[in-house]
């Protein structure tokens, strides 16, 4: 079975960093897509980046020119790299990718179970 864990959640001042790490675990094929959400409460979830396989990479204007998606394929890992954090930004921090089991199977949208990030002074 395949599965997201996330780690690098906390508390940070406003104006500060922190980075996400994401890693897949388990049996599979390929991974497409890899992605970050994230949801505040009250709020529905978003798309905060998305990186292909390839690397290509989109943002959502909100945090364009801040935060960073890159991924190391080799560790089947993704990363956010947030700067310059708002208390906006507050929200649980979702993994999303495209994961295909096998060969020859459909891909699947596979989500990890979020980490809390809290920007507060």
């Amino acid at each position: 079975q395949v599965q997201l864990v996330e780690s690098g959640g906390g508390l940070v001042q406003p104006g500060g960093s922190l980075r996400l790490s994401c890693a897949a675990s388990g049996r599979f094929f390929s991974i497409n897509f890899m992605a970050w959400y994230r949801q505040a409460p009250g709020k529905e979830r978003e798309l905060v980046a998305r990186i292909s396989s390839g690397g290509s990479t989109n943002y959502a204007d909100s945090v364009k020119g801040r935060f960073t998606i890159s991924r190391d394929n080799a560790k089947n890992t993704v990363y956010l790299q947030m700067n310059s954090l708002r208390p906006e930004d507050t929200a649980v921090y979702y993994c999303n990718a495209d994961i295909r089991p096998k060969l020859l199977s459909a891909s699947l949208v596979t989500w990890g179970q979020g980490t809390q990030v809290t920007v507060s002074s």
